[in-house]
Order: structure tokens, then sequence, then C-alpha cells
């Protein structure tokens, strides 16, 4: 059988719908000028009655790789189902620029969630902001880093969920990679881009996510990042995953999850 280009494109949509019945998306919309700025909408397919909470979710990979859709079954879906609406952002990596593009990127990527959350029927004032490994550092200066920083727009968010994120960047990058390779002021550009650098009283509320055996990002930097957002007069809460290595297992999340919307709707995040 020989179908026409139409017919084609309604095959190649239901097929879509099929493995997205759970959301609806809005895929590869532009946020900045490079080819790498670029993320997901995704809401729920019913009509919106009301505005929701939004979240920007921010993949890791150690600057250098990962996508957005690395996110989309374990973070963006289950987000999506609490009818959450989620921008699931990609950006640049260390091979089309070294730091602080990619930071200069989600924080670009905040502001253009911001100013269209009347078009998704998003609260401006609940938007989250979430992020895994190198995605979590980036979530946590999206939501720490003042205009002082000059590292991009500063937008107001109401939490950060952090899973595992790096929160001193001089405890992992000591030695010269290719996200901040050797080059003048190195030292002071770790520090610039080191969420610790900001903490201070009034940043949003914090939950923290990690492994007490992870192999990658050492467990205590969320130990230290937590007590000194206390000691700063923060909201901080810190989860340890007993035995958690870099990364959770899909039961380990299934439990994860229910003390996460527990924690937003303590906070009065959510969409009920």
């Amino acid at each position: 059988m020989v179908f026409s280009p139409r017919q084609l494109a309604l095959l190649l949509a239901s097929a879509i719908f099929a493995r997205g019945a759970d959301y609806q998306i809005d895929a590869n919309i532009r946020y900045s000028k490079y080819a790498e700025t670029v993320l997901d909408v995704l809401q729920s397919p019913a009509p919106a009655l009301k505005n929701r909470p939004g979240v920007i979710v921010i993949h890791g990979g150690a600057w250098v790789e990962g996508t957005k859709e690395q996110m989309v079954e374990p973070f963006c879906v289950p987000l999506v189902k609490q009818d959450f609406v989620v921008a699931n952002v990609d950006y640049r990596l260390a091979n089309a620029a070294p730091a602080p593009a990619a930071v200069n990127d989600v924080l670009e990527a905040a502001r253009w969630f911001r100013d269209h959350a009347e078009r998704y029927k998003v609260d401006p004032n609940q938007i989250l902001v979430l992020g895994a490994s190198a995605g979590g550092h980036l979530a946590l200066l999206t939501a720490m880093a003042p205009p002082s920083a000059d590292l991009g727009p500063a937008i107001k968010i109401a939490g950060v969920i952090d899973f595992f994120g790096v929160a001193d960047l001089s405890d992992v990058l000591r030695a010269p990679n290719p996200w901040i390779p050797d080059q003048p002021g190195r030292l002071d550009l770790i520090r610039r881009l080191s969420p610790v650098t900001y903490v201070r009283k009034g940043v949003p509320p914090m939950l923290i996510i990690h492994g007490d055996a992870d192999p990658m990002v050492p467990y205590d930097q969320s130990v230290r990042l937590t007590k000194a957002l206390k000691a700063a007069g923060d909201n901080a809460e810190l989860v340890t995953v007993t035995g958690g290595k870099h990364g959770f297992t899909p039961e380990e999340m299934s439990k994860l999850w229910p003390q996460i919307f527990k924690w937003l709707k303590r906070h009065k995040i959510s969409s009920g």
C-alpha cells in the first residue's frame, strides 16, 4: 500500500501520540539564538482549567554530554501526571562552548518560560527548577545566582529539586576539563559558577536528594550545602538515599516521588 504524504504525517502523529499518551508536547522551541538552545514544553493532554505550576527540567552529563530526551520518562512524565507544566531544556555543552555558556543558557530558558507562562497557563509565581547531576548544579544556579553574578537573567523561582548536583566546583573540577579548561582566571570562574558562593538568606526552598554511595558527585557536597543553607536561615531539606549511586533505580525513584510531592504541597506548590 502506498501512502500519501498527508497520510504518512497522520500515521506518524498517531504513533507519537500513542508513545506520549500521558502528555502533549511542543518540541524543540528555540529560546535563544544558538542551535543547541531549544526546549520542549510537556503538559497534560487534558484542557487546562486554571493556571498550573511549572517546572524547568535540566539534564546532566558533566556539562559535556546528555540531552533533554533522557529526562522525559524518569522526571518529566511523573510531573506532568500531577498536572505540572514542564519546560525540558537543552543547552550548549562543552564541545559547543565552554563555561559559563551552559549557565547562561539555562538562565535564558528560565526567562523564556516565565515570559511565556500565560501561553501555557502556568502560574508565574509557581515556577520550580529541577536538575540531576550537572543539571542539578545548573538548577541550583538558576535559583541562587543574583544579577550581580553577571551570568544571565534572574527570575523568581519558587523552589528547587536538586538530584545529586555539584554545589562546590572546586571539589570536583580541580584539574582543567573540557567545560572549564586551563585559562587565566580559572579559579575565579570556578568560584562564580559554584552554588555555594551564593548561599545567603532568602534563596528559594531547596529539596536536595543524594545517594550516600555516589561515586561521581560526593554525597558530602549535598550535606555541606544543606548545612550552609540552614545556617543562613533558608529552608533546605536533604533526602538521603541509603546505598544510592549516581542516578537512582526505578524502585528508588518510586519511593522518592511521594516525598517530593509532599514537600511541594508543604510549600504550597501544587495543582491541587
